[in-house]
């Protein structure tokens, strides 16, 4: 039942586990390596990591955020990571109880959370992420009641849509590609999840995170040519348009389509 706490902590635990996993899809996929097959080893010693040094959180703490073998720095990524994702697996249980709509919120916010740190590190976005998980948005929304089916599968055309026209606009006027395939594929998977009324706020406040960080880079001397990682804005806005959606739909209708 939602707001149980025998519930939550549990939750809470196994989403330190998936995020020790997300961990090994992050350092694995961009680099094209199997994320089933071989065990986990030091990137920068290369030594197999044993067991007792991969327990989410407790091991980073317990090895001082060091390598036993070569003593070289853990990126604080990893622990950071498995918290993340723990407390989206309670927060998911606590407001939803045990359901499949927890289910298809979690693995949402997994596959956002992964695409975040790969684009952002990697300028590329899985497909294996994006046109997984638009697939998996249709199947929970023919599942579940929190969106219907062709609201999921609108959601992914409009999304898809709205990017593939900037795309090709943008390289009509530019000659030159500025958006890649990725971004368009992402913006499917989120429209899958949040349905076509939610693209908007999503590409909405992207562009505006986008923009402030592009204010950024130029003030410290970027160029209008640098590429900027959209999908890693994109990501956590769809984010914060699944959490507070209704009222972010709402100010859109108010401001900028000016309906009382």
């Amino acid at each position: 039942m939602p707001g149980s706490v025998g519930l939550t902590v549990p939750a809470f635990l196994f989403g330190l586990i998936i995020g020790s996993f997300l961990n090994v899809l992050i350092y694995r996929l961009p680099r094209g390596k199997s994320v089933v097959f071989g065990r986990s080893n030091c990137p920068a010693c290369g030594k197999t990591i044993a067991w007792y040094d991969n327990i989410p959180v407790l091991s980073y703490v317990l090895l001082g955020a060091r390598c036993r073998h070569c003593r070289r720095p853990i990126s604080l990524r990893y622990p950071a990571v498995e918290v993340l994702t723990g407390v989206g697996a309670g927060a998911a249980v606590w407001f939803l109880g045990v359901s499949l709509e927890t289910l298809r919120v979690f693995v949402f916010f997994s596959a956002l959370l992964v695409i975040t740190l790969v684009d952002w590190s990697h300028r590329v976005i899985p497909d294996v992420l994006s046109v997984g998980g638009m697939v998996f948005g249709w199947i929970g929304a023919a599942v579940c009641l929190d969106i219907t089916l062709i609201d999921s599968l609108l959601g992914a055309v409009v999304g898809g849509g709205l990017l593939l026209v900037v795309a090709l606009g943008y390289r009509a006027a530019r000659k030159i590609d500025g958006m890649g395939g990725g971004d368009i594929k992402l913006m499917a998977m989120i429209g899958a999840f949040v349905g076509w009324r939610m693209v908007f706020p999503v590409l909405i406040l992207a562009s505006l995170a986008g923009a402030v960080y592009g204010i950024y880079l130029i003030r410290r001397g970027a160029t209008g040519q640098t590429a900027v990682a959209f999908g890693s804005f994109l990501a956590p806005s769809a984010v914060v348009v699944y959490v507070f959606g209704v009222r972010l739909w709402d100010v859109y209708l108010r401001f900028v389509i000016g309906r009382p």
